[in-house]
């Protein structure tokens, strides 16, 4: 029973705009679950690019008779696998953001303007740290 008044007073103090309901119990399970299952994803991805990576560069040694060309098509597939790998890490960042703003409380609170950021677009996008407003006028700089 504690446990339970305590996950609904944390979920009744997630910052919601003036024209939202107040998150649920419900709502913020269901948030937290999809982030753990992004971390999950996340960290597959990473394991896998980081295994096709490390076998694109066991290749790369035997490049023995190459021509230009195929040296260039291996070395544009390393450099695809880092970016893929360095893409999942940043991902990985952001939503390990989400899980320790989620449990400090301060989720759903524009790191920018430090409005609430909108529990549809949370519930849309769960690793949001900024507003709409504020995430357009990054995105325009």
């Amino acid at each position: 029973m504690a446990a339970s008044k305590a996950a609904t007073t944390a979920a009744a103090r997630l910052a919601v705009r003036d024209d939202e309901e107040p998150w649920t119990n419900e709502e913020m399970s269901e948030v937290e679950q999809a982030l753990r299952d992004e971390v999950r994803r996340l960290e597959e991805e990473i394991a896998t690019a980081e295994a096709g990576l490390a076998a694109l560069i066991e290749d790369s040694g035997d490049g023995a008779g190459d021509d230009q060309a195929d040296a260039g098509s291996k070395t544009f597939e390393r450099e695809h696998e880092m970016s893929l790998a360095n893409n999942a890490r940043d991902m990985l960042e952001q939503v390990h953001h989400a899980l320790t703003r989620l449990a400090e409380g301060t989720y759903g609170v524009c790191e920018g303007c430090t409005k609430p950021i909108g529990k549809y677009r949370l519930q849309a996008f769960p690793r949001a740290s900024l507003c709409l407003a504020c995430k357009q006028a990054e995105e325009r700089f």
